[in-house]
């Protein structure tokens, strides 16, 4: 975990967003870390350089959406940082739209009531399928957004699985060089 100092994420309720916080309180999932970092260097390349911390253990959480019937659908899809999210593809089919894509900014900030560049599959509304790349599922700890640009929180891959409305999927992601 690179040069991160973690402690338990319910210990710290002013480095998560209020609804990260709800969802942990709910959440039997005992191994929920969380450190502080500077918020300027919340993204992840800067993040990773910064604090010591591998890119193959750094997840990303993107909101995708779709329309069907005139209704928006959501869904959060957890990738690690060397992947590329299959948006138009695997994403598009689980959600059942015509056409996916990365959430607009300020639509994913409203939904979440997160940070942009913080948010984070823990807290998400209860609605949204939470998609998670099979190669996050097998990471031994991984590192990703606690809802607030100052802070990272740490947790291990096979966590993610145990996400509400969490599913695991093969191919959810792309390396990046491929």
């Amino acid at each position: 975990m690179g040069s991160l100092k973690t402690e338990p994420a319910r210990e710290r309720p002013d480095l998560v967003a209020a609804a990260v916080l709800a969802a942990l309180q709910d959440w039997d999932e005992p191994e929920v870390l969380v450190a502080p970092i500077d918020a300027a260097l919340a993204d992840t390349a800067a993040f990773c350089e910064a604090y010591g911390v591998g890119l193959e253990e750094s997840a990303n959480c993107v909101i995708v959406a779709g329309k069907r019937e005139g209704e928006t659908r959501y869904a959060a899809c957890v990738i690690l940082a060397t992947t590329r999210a299959d948006v138009n593809g695997v994403a598009r089919r689980r959600l059942d739209v015509r056409k996916a894509s990365f959430a607009p900014m300020e639509a994913a900030v409203s939904e979440t009531s997160m940070e942009y560049g913080g948010i984070t599959p823990i807290g998400l509304p209860a609605s949204w399928p939470i998609l998670v790349d099979s190669r996050v599922a097998a990471t031994p700890y991984v590192i990703i957004g606690s809802g607030v640009r100052h802070s990272k929180i740490a947790l291990p891959g096979a966590a993610f699985t145990r996400l509400p409305g969490a599913e695991v999927i093969e191919g959810l992601a792309r390396p990046i060089d491929a």
